[in-house]
């Protein structure tokens, strides 16, 4: 979870501000983050419950990315205000005894200064996780994806570094995406098998919805054999959604990793999920330094 421990401490008074809170939950049983007045299960909705329960007054919270149904993450981050104060143990064991077991919270800090947990983020990663091979999966069904079409990782892998850079992702967009443009920075993807598991790996400074699954449906087509390695750079430049194949499940998808500039205080991510992070070295599964941030997003030093 973390690259350094965080100790659950008790000599700290956390709150009467902006609380900051790092999480993970397993997304197959939520109909996403955002809270449903149709009482549908959220992620929002149970986290908000608990954190009510512990500051034992209504809060509201607002997350750095908005996950989908049957998406997951192993490192989140959320704010939201209160005048409840309170210490780091008593936040995080207090919120974990109020969750469902398919929420779990690790830290809880002081938002400093003007931190939103949204608009202050510099990146975000994601990895997504293919199980190929011909038997679908069954302990790990819903949170793998799976194909039974043999994959070529290395083909993937040339033909995403054509998405790498400042880019129009319209063809990469859900038609149903609510951004103001379709441009954005993508850091850096890598596509890499472990066994009968491939999983790529990708950064950027924000995505639009369904981005990662619509590349992840692409680079599967480009690694069956169905589409040469020069579509992807083909369909980028089109910027026609129809031309881009299918959206890939949301069973694969784990949020990563959210970067913040140091002077926020917010710990470093050892990226994960769990079972995917033992395949990486140290390096591989610690944060990118972004090298494209909004100078209203820059902060100095503490």
């Amino acid at each position: 979870m973390f690259l350094t421990p965080q100790p659950l401490t008790t000599d700290n008074a956390i709150g009467n501000g902006r609380v900051v809170i790092i999480f993970e939950y397993d997304g197959q049983a939520f109909h996403g983050w955002q809270y449903q007045k149709s009482g549908v299960r959220s992620v929002e909705g149970e986290l908000a419950k608990a954190a009510s329960r512990v500051a034992d007054q209504p809060v509201n919270l607002v997350c750095a990315g908005r996950t989908d149904a049957g998406v997951h993450a192993s490192f989140q981050v959320a704010h939201f205000d209160t005048s409840a104060i309170r210490n780091r143990r008593s936040w995080v064991m207090g919120m974990n005894t109020a969750l469902p077991a398919d929420i779990s919270v690790h830290w809880a800090g002081m938002g400093e200064g003007d931190f939103h947990a949204r608009f202050s983020a510099v990146y975000r990663r994601y990895r997504y996780v293919i199980f190929n091979h011909p038997v679908r999966p069954g302990i790990q069904r819903g949170q793998v994806s799976w194909t039974f079409r043999p994959l070529d990782e290395l083909r993937m892998h040339r033909a995403a570094q054509a998405l790498v850079g400042e880019h129009d992702f319209s063809a990469f967009r859900a038609a149903g995406c609510q951004s103001r443009t379709p441009v954005r920075f993508l850091e850096q993807i890598a596509v890499t098998r472990h066994g009968n598991f491939v999983v790529i790996d990708v950064q950027a400074n924000a995505f639009l919805h369904h981005m990662v699954r619509n590349i992840a449906g692409a680079l599967m087509a480009v690694g069956n054999g169905q589409q040469p390695e020069s579509w992807i750079s083909g369909i980028l430049a089109g910027r026609d959604r129809k031309r881009a194949g299918v959206t890939a499940p949301p069973d694969g998808l784990y949020l990563v990793d959210v970067g913040y500039p140091s002077g926020f205080g917010v710990p470093k991510a050892s990226c994960g999920p769990a079972f995917v992070n033992a395949w990486f070295d140290d390096a591989q599964n610690a944060p990118i330094e972004p090298t494209h941030i909004h100078p209203k997003q820059e902060r100095s030093q503490p």
